[in-house]
Parts: structure tokens; sequence; C-alpha cells
């Protein structure tokens, strides 16, 4: 009797579809589809600002070592390193050409980029840059003291700024500031300070703004329509 139960389990082999053979009962096999998935290779198109040439002045100055670069002209001197992604060529008609050193997003995200920061910096020890601020409202307004810029705008003392070596600040009539030097990203960020003690208000628009701004004001509760 047991002989005869042992022998009727071991001719019941299971094959399943998924684990291969098993003990227990008889299945047919089921083919398993194999799902492919397609690369799609990312193409890296060459930036318009990126191509475009550099034409360095006769009075200014190129030292390029490795992924260096030092520009030396009459205003100044400016230096900057270069991530690997991009290159820098130099021709010899004083032309300057940045180039991807990479395939790759990043490379074409860094490549027009560099290409601008380096155009910057040719045409800053060349000619040099300047930003304009205007200051709006009744007792707004601004004088220089030796090295320190000073501002009246409301507040229960003056304001007093420290300019920086680097930069030049003139104040003409009492409420235009000019912001001059050689390099692009200083006079960015210290006009960017001053516009940051008062902002421009949105309902009468007083405050410290750039002279090429627009603001959009708000209309009081007072001029709403009932």
């Amino acid at each position: 009797m047991a002989s005869s139960i042992t022998s009727s389990f071991q001719t019941s082999n299971l094959r399943s579809a998924f684990f291969g053979e098993r003990n227990g009962i008889c299945m047919p096999s089921v083919p398993v589809t194999r799902i492919g998935f397609l690369r799609k290779a990312i193409e890296c198109k060459e930036s318009r600002i990126g191509k475009q040439p550099i034409q360095v002045p006769s009075n200014v100055t190129i030292t390029l070592e490795g992924q260096d670069l030092k520009v030396k002209g009459p205003l100044g001197e400016l230096s900057r390193s270069f991530p690997r992604e991009v290159k820098l060529e130099r021709d010899g008609d004083g032309i300057i050409r940045v180039r991807k050193a990479l395939e790759t997003r990043r490379a074409n995200q860094m490549h027009g980029l560099f290409r601008t920061l380096t155009d910057n910096m040719v045409m800053g020890v060349s000619k040099g840059f300047e930003k304009r601020l205007q200051l709006v409202g009744v007792g707004y307004r601004a004088n220089v003291e030796g090295k320190d810029l000073v501002l009246s705008l409301g507040f229960s003392h003056p304001v007093r700024m420290a300019i920086p070596a680097t930069l030049k600040v003139k104040v003409e009539e009492n409420t235009r500031i000019v912001v001059s030097g050689f390099d692009k990203c200083s006079i960015g960020e210290f006009a960017a300070s001053i516009r940051r003690w008062r902002p421009p208000e949105p309902y009468k628009g007083k405050g410290v703004r750039y002279a090429n701004e627009i603001i959009k004001l708000k209309e009081g509760k007072a001029g709403k329509k009932k």
C-alpha cells in the first residue's frame, strides 16, 4: 500500500512555467516574451552663442595656460579657470574661440555660458562696464564720502557702504548712482546690494531701482471700483 502511494507521487512531476521543474502536477510551459528598451542617444547641438568668435583688441594681452585664462588691458586684469567641458583656442589673427571638449549635455550648457564670460572679460579690460541706479522718493539721496557711498533712504540713520577697490561710484544730482569698472560681475553684485536696501514698493514705486527697470504698480484700495 505504501509503495503504491510513493510511486504515484514520484510519477507526478510538476514543470512550472516560471520556476522550471518542481514536484507536483505536470503543466505545459508558457513561452515568455522579452521586452526590449531602446536607448536613444542624446544629441548635443552646438550653442549659437558659444560658436561665435571673440575679437581681441590690439591693446589687450591674452595669456592661456591649460584651462586658465588671463586677460590684461588698459583698465585692469582679470583671470578665470575654465571647466574640463570646454576648451579655448587662440588664432593668430587675434581671435579666441570657445569649443566643447566633451559631447555631453553639461558641456553644451557650459559652452555658451563661458563664451559670454570670456567676452565680458575682454570687453571689460578694454572698454569697461557701468550700471546706473535711480533713487525715487521724498528725501532719498546719495553722496560719496571718501571711499564710502552714503545713502539716505528713510531710515533713522544713513546707510554707509564701502566701495570696492576695483569699482568707481559717481553720484549725479543726488539721486542717480553710476557704478563702473572692468569686472561686470563685481559691478552687478555691488549694484544689487545697493538696491537691496530699499527695493521699489509696488504702489508708488518708491525705492532704489535700476535706470532701465520697469516697475508694475498695483492699484490701491482707494482706487478699486466698488
